[in-house]
């Protein structure tokens, strides 16, 4: 392998030192149309191998730019598909580093055909072993498609452009009024990417990524644990707002890795460890915290169709990789607005079904309020939450106690109302009596919520749960 492209220079930067071992480096294009037989193209372009992150066996593919500008030809996607296929019979991840022009002109409906080979293996791949693309340059076109068949894609924020249609193509629109390929745009507006930076970090993101997930759909998570299994989350119930920090204060080592967190931020999904098990987490959230602890941002305490899409999407990837699922609710109801209402319904079915499907270990921790069908939606225990908890201080119910009052005793006068109001919220909308129901499990106070969670996880880990026969469901 050349030690000086760009391409072996991230495989050297991406794996442990000295564990890559190159694959194919020998083959070259077939075509030779187009004075194509008069071109060098050492490595046709890509170069391919396996290696470790962490001690953990991986498979790598880094498009070269230098050759050909990294399109994508038949022999190409052959280098390419070759480790996918080694991945799936040794169940390790792929891990692809974009930067590419796109199709290979020269080759025609070679190319073509070169790409839906890849699409092809993608296919196979999901939700056996981990998938994940790192954009470092172009990515446009059947190459977009590809990397959002991955489970995961980083992106450079500044050389990094990601695309199916290029900006200038778009009616109405030139790169001078909105990139659409640029990862501000693909990060935030089109939730295709889900963590960005520069080169260096994103690499190191991706290793970290690695060691949290498991090499695949057979293979558990789990890493020796050296934070105190009953250790006291103080102040954790200050970050209600912002569940982002509240993960990071319960997770081992204060260690939560977030994704897509530029994307729908009212809600965030990533992982964390658990007495060594990596967990997958979802939990609304109403504020951004600075580093300070100062509010710079809130949001209402409801579902969105973003917020609901990215969240089913990676719950689905925990429950096919075995990875538990907890979940944080303060949700209060769903986003009002003539944009949303076109989508919210199909978006939260799509986050019902995705909880009520799981098998994995399902924890449910409500810790502010949780109102009507939005509450539902959320893993709530009728859907199929294992265990469900609460802050002492939550609110379960169909809607505000006030509103409801209002409902009811509509025209008996302010005070009626106001006592009414307090009477429903002590009888039908607080967490003892959703308790008293048996629709909460157990309620705890928000110090003692990593020791419970710890627990649970525990009591759960060896949980099986069958599903009617069928082929796939359609939601």
């Amino acid at each position: 392998m050349s030690t000086t492209s760009k391409a072996s220079q991230r495989i050297a930067a991406l794996l442990d030192e000295n564990s890559f071992v190159e694959l194919g480096a020998l083959v070259t294009a077939r075509a030779t149309d187009f004075n194509l037989k008069q071109t060098e193209t050492p490595s046709d372009g890509v170069i391919t191998g396996y290696g470790v992150i962490g001690g953990n066996p991986v498979y790598v593919y880094s498009q070269d730019v230098s050759v050909l500008n990294g399109t994508v030809g038949e022999m190409h996607a052959k280098k390419i598909a070759n480790i996918y296929d080694l991945a799936m019979k040794t169940g390790a991840p792929v891990i692809g580093l974009l930067d590419s022009a796109g199709v290979r002109l020269q080759e025609s409906t070679d190319a073509l055909a070169a790409f839906g080979e890849l699409y092809k293996k993608q296919t196979m791949a999901s939700g056996v072993i981990p998938q994940i693309t790192g954009v470092f340059g172009n990515c446009g076109g059947g190459l977009a498609i590809l990397s959002a068949m991955s489970d995961f894609t980083f992106m450079e924020e500044k050389t990094g452009k990601l695309f199916v249609n290029s900006p200038n193509a778009l009616a109405g629109n030139t790169t001078a009024k909105c990139d659409t390929s640029a990862v501000d745009f693909q990060s935030k507006k089109a939730g295709n990417v889900d963590v960005a930076g520069a080169e260096a970090d994103i690499l190191a993101q991706i290793r970290e990524l690695v060691c949290m997930l498991p090499a695949n759909n057979e293979e558990d998570a789990i890493v020796d644990c050296t934070d105190n299994l009953n250790r006291l989350v103080e102040g954790v119930d200050n970050c209600q707002g912002d569940t982002a920090v509240a993960l990071s204060m319960i997770a081992d080592d204060y260690l939560y890795f977030e994704v897509k967190k530029d994307y729908a931020p009212e809600m965030t999904v990533g992982f964390m460890r658990l007495d060594g098990q990596t967990v997958g987490a979802v939990a609304n959230r109403a504020a951004k915290l600075d580093e300070e602890g100062n509010v710079v941002e809130k949001y209402d305490a409801v579902l969105t169709p973003n917020g609901c899409e990215k969240a089913a999407d990676f719950v689905k990837f925990c429950d096919a990789f075995n990875i538990p699922v907890m979940t944080f609710t303060n949700v209060t109801g769903f986003a009002a607005c003539e944009c949303c209402e076109s989508r919210i319904a199909k978006a939260v079915a799509s986050l019902t079904y995705a909880f009520a499907d799981a098998t994995v270990p399902k924890v449910n921790v409500i810790i502010g309020k949780a109102y009507g069908s939005a509450y539902v939606a959320m893993n709530s225990k009728t859907t199929g939450a294992d265990i469900t908890m609460a802050w002492p201080n939550a609110e379960i119910g169909c809607m505000d106690a006030n509103l409801a009052a209002k409902i009811m005793y509509e025209g008996q006068g302010a005070e009626t109302i106001k006592e009414e109001a307090a009477k429903y919220a002590e009888l039908q909308n607080s967490a003892s009596s959703a308790a008293k129901r048996g629709y909460v499990d157990q309620i705890v106070e928000p110090k003692d919520t990593r020791k419970y969670l710890i627990g649970a996880l525990e009591m759960l880990y060896t949980k099986s749960e069958d599903r009617p026969v069928k082929k796939h469901g359609t939601v």
